[in-house]
C-alpha cells in the first residue's frame, strides 16, 4: 500500500485542512508542510495528511529584487501620515503613453481634467482637507528635525484621535500638529526638545506646549519621564566632545539618578553640566558658553547644575583638586 492510499483511506477532509493541527494516527503536532509537492506530512510517522496544498504566493517567478518588484502589482502599504491614508488615485502629469508615444491635444485636455477633478475629490469634505493641511504639516516639520517614519506615523495617529474628538476646532492646525510630533517623541524616547519642534513649526512655544497639556488632557497619553542620558550623545556631537567623555558623563548622570540628584531637574540643563563635569576630568577644553549653546540652555542652568551635582555626588575635578592641594600646602 503507497503512502497516497494510506491518506486516502483515512479520509481526511480536504475542506477541513486548516483545522487540523494535529496526525490523526500518532496524534503528532510536528507536521511537515512540503511546498515543492503540495503535501503536508506527519514527521513522526510519515503518514500524508494532505496531497494538495494551495500556493498563497504569486504566480510569477522572480529571481532577483528588482525583478521582483517590477513585477509587483501591489502598491504601497496604508500610511496614516497621508491624509488619505495612500488609498486613493494619483493621475500624473504625462503627456505620453505606454508606448511612450505623444497624446493628441484633446486627450491631454481630457486628462488635465480629470487629474483636477480627482485631487478636487480626494479633499471633498472639511476633514479631508484639514487633514491635508495637517499631514503636510508634520511632514514638513518631521523633515526639518529628523525625526523617523515610526514616529511620524505615532504622531499622525495622535492627531487623527484629536481631530476626531474636536479638539483642533478653534485652535491652531500647525500648533496642534507639532504637539502631536513633540508628544510623539517624547513617546519614543527621542530627544527633541519642544523649543526645537517649537522652532521648526513657526508656532510660539507657548502655543505648543498649551495644545500639548491639552492632548495630555483629553487623550489620556502617558508620558515617560525625560532621560538626560538621551541627550548627551545630541550635545556631544554639537560640541565634538568625545566617546570617553561621553561614557564619563553619562556614569555621572547614573549616579545622580540612584541618589535622586536628578528628580525635579531639566534634562537638558543636567545633560550639558554632566558634559561639563566630564570635559573637565578628562581634560577637553570646553567652556560652559560651548555647551550651554549646544545644549540650548544658559550658562547660569549650566553653572547652577555644575555646582549641585559636584557637591551631593562628591566629584572630584581639577578645580578642586587644586584648591585641596593649596589648601595642605597652606598647612
Amino acid at each position: 500500500m503507497s503512502i497516497t492510499q494510506i491518506s486516502i483511506n483515512n479520509e481526511v477532509p480536504k475542506t477541513n485542512q486548516h483545522l487540523v493541527d494535529k496526525c490523526p494516527e500518532c496524534t503528532s503536532k510536528n507536521l511537515v508542510h512540503d511546498y515543492d509537492s503540495g503535501e503536508t506530512i506527519c514527521g513522526d510517522c510519515g503518514l500524508v495528511l494532505y496531497e494538495q496544498m494551495m500556493d498563497k504566493g504569486p504566480e510569477w517567478r522572480a529571481f532577483t529584487a528588482e525583478e521582483k518588484t517590477s513585477r509587483s502589482r501591489v502598491g504601497m502599504p496604508t500610511s496614516y501620515s497621508i491624509h488619505d491614508k495612500g488609498l486613493s488615485t494619483a493621475i500624473s502629469q504625462v503627456d505620453r503613453d505606454a508606448f511612450g508615444r505623444k497624446l493628441p491635444l484633446s486627450t491631454r485636455l481630457q486628462m488635465w481634467r480629470l487629474r483636477k477633478w480627482q485631487i478636487r475629490s480626494r479633499v471633498h469634505s472639511s476633514v479631508d482637507r484639514n487633514l491635508a493641511q495637517a499631514m503636510a504639516e508634520l511632514e514638513r516639520i518631521s523633515s526639518k528635525v529628523s525625526v523617523s517614519p515610526p514616529i511620524k506615523e505615532k504622531a499622525a495617529v495622535a492627531y487623527r484621535k484629536a481631530l476626531d474628538k474636536g479638539l483642533v476646532r478653534g485652535r491652531s492646525i500647525n500648533a496642534i500638529a507639532a504637539a502631536s510630533l513633540y508628544a510623539a517623541c517624547r513617546k519614543s524616547g527621542s530627544p527633541r526638545t519642544l523649543r526645537e519642534i517649537a522652532e521648526a513649526s513657526l508656532v510660539n512655544k507657548k502655543d505648543v506646549a498649551r495644545c500639548y497639556r491639552l492632548l495630555l488632557q483629553e487623550l489620556d497619553f502617558h508620558m515617560p519621564t525625560s532621560d538626560p542620558m538621551t541627550y548627551v550623545s545630541k550635545i556631544a556631537e554639537k560640541t565634538g566632545i568625545s566617546g570617553k567623555t561621553q561614557g564619563s558623563a553619562i556614569a555621572i548622570l547614573r549616579m545622580a539618578k540612584q541618589k535622586r540628584v536628578s528628580a525635579g531637574k531639566d534634562p537638558m540643563g543636567l545633560a550639558a553640566a554632566a558634559l561639563y563635569i566630564a570635559c573637565l576630568q578628562n581634560t577637553e577644553k570646553q567652556t560652559q558658553k560651548d555647551i550651554s549653546d549646544a545644549a540650548g540652555v544658559t550658562e547660569v542652568t549650566v553653572r547652577n547644575r555644575y555646582k549641585d551635582l559636584k557637591k551631593r555626588l562628591n566629584l572630584e575635578t581639577p578645580d578642586t583638586l587644586k584648591v585641596s592641594l593649596q589648601a595642605i600646602s597652606t598647612k
